[in-house]
């Protein structure tokens, strides 16, 4: 049974700061995960979809070439000046294979909107590619996009995934701005308690991007790190191993999972598969602190 898609391992009597992605099993295991969700699910034919799309993600990462690390003279920077040492805003070229193959991939057994979305983009020239991305990294890609921009958020989450799996988790380090990834600066999707020897009840930030996780105390707010009004809310019945954790202070709110509860959850997937919360959340008046990529536009499923 697997119960973690990370590759760093720490020693048993030290908790690791960073866990870093192992791309050789991260984006399969969500596909299991996105499987046994979509399972009598009010969503299960979407989740379905996105389980395919998250095997794809694996195919794609299998098949790109080994990208080339920062160099010297960023890392230097990034440690001097307290910066992600990947840089979200700069894709690398390669990002537009990864989504070329999976709308290849995935086309042929896309529901309708999706498919006409793969089409578009598997036609489509580099620059207008670009264009997409760059609007969705800096948080500012045009509504009538939408169809398209979970797909070219998956491909870049292939690459950036990656190279975040490649870096030395022992040099990374917080960062000046709170809550976001210490490898290419991104906000979270959602936090995760995990079990293990070492980080057993330990809670990690899981990155929206590159998958990255890094250690935040509980019971504080991720967002604006208060710890004074936080709380924690689940639907109605209990027991589920997802909840939605709330600020008063900040009026923010971000989900967390827990291994405890269910071993196989999985901060991307379960967190779609709960979009009850987020209905709950929005209506009491709170703002979520940090974006699923692969909801981006999925109105149009």
């Amino acid at each position: 049974m697997q119960t973690s898609n990370l590759a760093f391992q720490p020693p048993a009597e030290e908790a690791a700061p960073y866990l870093l992605p192992d791309g050789s099993t991260l984006f399969a295991g969500r596909a299991d995960r996105f499987a046994a969700l979509a399972g009598g699910h009010s969503l299960g034919d979407w989740l379905a979809f996105l389980g395919r799309l998250s095997r794809a993600q694996h195919d794609a990462l299998q098949a790109l070439p080994e990208l080339p690390l920062p160099d010297a003279a960023r890392l230097a920077q990034a440690k001097t000046h307290a910066m992600p040492p990947l840089d979200a805003s700069a894709p690398p070229a390669a990002w537009r294979d990864a989504l070329r193959r999976i709308a290849g991939q995935l086309a042929a057994d896309a529901p309708a909107a999706a498919r006409r979305a793969l089409e578009a983009l598997a036609a489509s020239d580099d620059a207008w590619l670009d264009r997409l991305a760059a609007g969705l990294l800096a948080g500012e890609a045009p509504a009538e996009d939408a169809a398209e921009l979970p797909f070219v958020a998956a491909a870049l989450q292939v690459v950036f995934t990656q190279l975040a799996g490649r870096l030395d988790a022992s040099a990374l380090q917080p960062l000046d701005a709170a809550g976001v990834c210490p490898c290419c600066g991104s906000a979270p999707v959602a936090s995760i308690v995990r079990i293990g020897s070492a980080i057993a009840n330990l809670r990690y930030l899981h990155c929206s991007l590159c998958n990255t996780e890094w250690n935040v105390p509980r019971a504080v707010c991720t967002a604006c790190g208060g710890d004074k009004d936080v709380a924690l809310h689940e639907i109605e019945g209990g027991g589920q191993p997802v909840r939605a954790e709330t600020c008063d202070s900040c009026q923010s709110y971000l989900k967390i999972v827990y291994q405890d509860k269910d071993p196989q959850v999985d901060p991307v997937a379960d967190d779609l598969a709960t979009l009850a919360l987020d209905l709950l959340a929005d209506e009491a008046g709170y703002q979520r602190s940090g974006p699923n990529l692969l909801l981006i536009g999925a109105q149009g499923e």
